[in-house]
């Protein structure tokens, strides 16, 4: 189960690079099918392949793969009642496959693959993925410790020698009202940054009590958002959107440091797993610019979704009602454009790309964005002050033993600061 690259693996994975870039060219003729196989059928990965499917006229779903065969099911039920795209469903059940290594099987059968598993699996997915010279699309985040961020930073780094594409599922970057923001903050019309906050303040989401006859692994699988070890915890699975949009608003660069607190208050029965209700992180800047990052999930509470960069000449806010920019004296800049969905933007971009022959590479961002979400979680979690040095050096590995539907696995208890060592 070790997520860790090799430099073997990279330096093998490399030489295909000629043979990518050569299907990559026939591919930019625009005349031949790109095959598509979604590993991970839950509804944010029917979701990306209803995306792609719509994002290039000749493309095909050719193969699937999940944990759990109903999902598998499921999702190609939802997908061919979509009549824009129901016609390039091409799934037999030859190419249905379950089980952990259901991944490996949809990879050889597909040109571009669409990663959508719970986080804990995508460096390894990616990993497969890359070194069979596919193009990927990796759902947000991409990875749920150190080791896994820097399996994927080898992975997309192996991907850029290949002239692959690998585009990110942090899909603020892609949103035409948020690149327009960032833009004006990019350009100077805040001034200086000097603070951010991001907050995440959203109510429970879905849960799935264990069953009678469930196994630990297929217990854990299911209800997968409550495990760490699955998850990352709710601040990275979901958080990581706004903590990417403030980063980018500083220009990509990252924290030194952070501290942080957080706890279980409304979710702490059994089948809410080993996961924090809330927490709140401030990271800092060798500059002294402080990160403010909270988040909760929680019922009968106010819900707010939004990040504010502020600087000294205003501030850019974003929100789920959109974003501007809200100068020093009060007056406001705010883009009245209309753009498309951005989940259908970034497949957009990602097949132009892969057909253009000029691929995209987010997994600096993407790998880098995850590690500040890890950060926060372990500052929270021992409740110590940790470097980003210490964050992306850590040797802690979250993943089980074992990938067994039968051997025991015992639920591991919620973390408590304090006691909870870092690794």
């Amino acid at each position: 189960m070790s997520l860790e690259p090799t430099r073997r693996t990279f330096i093998q994975g490399t030489t295909a690079a000629m043979a990518a870039t050569i299907a990559t060219r026939a591919w930019a003729a625009g005349s031949d099918t790109l095959r598509v196989g979604l590993i991970g059928c839950g509804g944010r990965g029917t979701g990306a392949a209803n995306q792609a499917l719509l994002a290039d006229p000749k493309t095909q779903l050719t193969a699937v793969g999940d944990a759990f065969a109903d999902r598998v099911e499921s999702s190609l039920s939802s997908l061919k009642k979509e009549a824009d795209i129901a016609a390039r469903i091409d799934v037999p059940a030859e190419r249905c496959f379950v089980g952990f290594d259901a991944y490996k099987k949809v990879i050889e059968h597909s040109d571009v693959v669409l990663l959508a598993t719970p986080p804990n699996f995508r460096p390894l997915h990616l990993r497969a993925a890359v070194e069979a010279s596919k193009h990927v699309f990796a759902e947000k985040p991409v990875a749920v410790d150190a080791p896994g961020v820097r399996s994927v930073l080898e992975s997309c780094k192996m991907a850029e020698a290949k002239k692959l594409s690998v585009v990110s599922g942090l899909c603020m970057r892609y949103d035409g009202n948020c690149r327009d923001t960032i833009a004006k903050v990019h350009s100077g019309a805040i001034g200086r940054i000097v603070a951010m906050q991001a907050n995440d303040y959203r109510g429970p989401i879905w849960v799935k009590p264990r069953q009678p006859g469930q196994s630990d692994m297929e217990y854990q699988m299911r209800n997968w958002y409550y495990f760490t070890w699955l998850s990352g915890d709710f601040n990275v699975e979901q958080h990581v959107h706004m903590l990417d949009l403030c980063i980018w608003a500083i220009g990509d660069k990252y924290p030194a440091k952070a501290i942080a607190t957080g706890g279980r208050i409304q979710r702490n029965a059994p089948e809410f797993g080993n996961i924090y209700d809330h927490f709140a992180v401030t990271y800092m800047y060798e500059n002294g610019v402080p990160f403010i990052a909270t988040c909760r999930q929680q019922s009968g509470c106010k819900n707010d979704i939004s990040a504010i960069v502020h600087g000294t000449e205003g501030r850019a806010e974003f929100s789920t009602r959109g974003s501007q920019i809200v100068k020093a004296n009060g007056d406001v800049l705010k883009d009245k454009t209309t753009y498309k969905d951005h989940y259908q933007i970034e497949h957009d971009e990602f097949f132009a790309a892969i057909r253009s022959g000029k691929p995209i590479n987010n997994g600096v961002y993407m790998a880098n964005s995850t590690l500040l979400a890890i950060l926060g979680r372990m500052a929270a979690y021992t409740g110590q002050e940790l470097s980003w040095n210490q964050a992306m050096n850590s040797t802690q590995s979250l993943t089980p033993p074992h990938c067994d539907w039968k051997q025991p696995l015992p639920e591991l208890p919620a973390a408590i600061p304090g006691k909870t060592k870092f690794a």
